[in-house]
C-alpha cells in the first residue's frame, strides 16, 4: 500500500512553514523563500524550474529523495494559489506555468469545488472538498504501489499527523 510521506518540509524555529502575507508575487509569503534557502539553493530544485547550477550535497541528496517513488501529490489550497473564498473561475492555474513540477495527479484541498484541471507533464489536479480522508483516498487509488507526498502547507500537515495519517517525515528546521 502507499504510504503517506512529508518530505523536505521546512519549519522555523517557531514553528511556520511559510511567511506572512502570501500574494501572487509571494508565493512563500513574505521572508518564506529565505525559510526554505536550504532547499532552493539545490541544483535538484533549480533544475525543476529549469535553471542551471545548484549546490550539491546533502541538502540536494534530500531534495532528489524527497520526489522518488511518489504517485500522487496532496496539498492544501495555499500550496495551489493565493486566492480565497470561492473560485472566480478557472484561470488561476497554479504558480508553476503550464508544467507543474508534480507529473502525477495532485489532490488539493479546498472547501470550493472546481473541475479537475489538466497540466503538460502529467500533471493533474483534482480539488477534493470533502476532507483530508477523501483526498487521501483518492492519492491511494491514483499511486498504485507508489508514495503520496504530502507538501503542506503546516495545517494540511497538522490535520493528517491528528488523524494518525502519516507514515514517514523529514523535516528541515530553519533558524530564520
Amino acid at each position: 500500500m502507499a504510504r503517506l510521506i512529508v518530505h523536505s518540509f521546512t519549519i522555523s524555529l517557531d514553528g511556520y512553514g511559510a511567511g506572512p502575507n502570501q500574494t501572487k508575487d509571494t508565493p512563500l509569503g513574505v521572508g518564506g523563500e529565505e525559510l526554505h534557502e536550504w532547499l532552493v539553493g539545490t541544483r535538484f530544485f533549480k533544475q525543476m524550474g529549469k535553471h542551471e547550477g545548484g549546490t550539491t550535497g546533502i541538502d540536494n541528496d534530500f531534495a532528489e529523495q524527497s520526489m522518488a517513488n511518489v504517485g500522487a501529490f496532496i496539498l492544501g489550497r495555499n500550496m495551489f494559489g493565493p486566492i480565497r473564498g470561492p473560485w472566480p473561475d478557472a484561470s488561476w492555474r497554479g504558480w508553476w506555468g503550464k508544467n507543474p513540477p508534480y507529473h502525477t495527479p495532485t489532490f488539493v484541498l479546498t472547501h470550493h469545488p472546481r473541475p479537475s484541471q489538466e497540466m503538460e507533464g502529467g500533471t493533474v489536479f483534482h480539488f477534493v472538498t470533502d476532507g483530508i480522508h477523501s483526498a487521501l483516498d483518492q492519492a491511494r487509488a491514483a499511486a498504485g504501489d507508489k508514495d503520496i507526498r504530502l507538501l503542506g502547507g503546516a495545517e494540511t500537515i497538522r490535520q493528517y499527523l491528528a488523524a494518525g495519517l502519516v507514515d514517514e517525515m523529514h523535516i528541515a528546521v530553519s533558524p530564520r
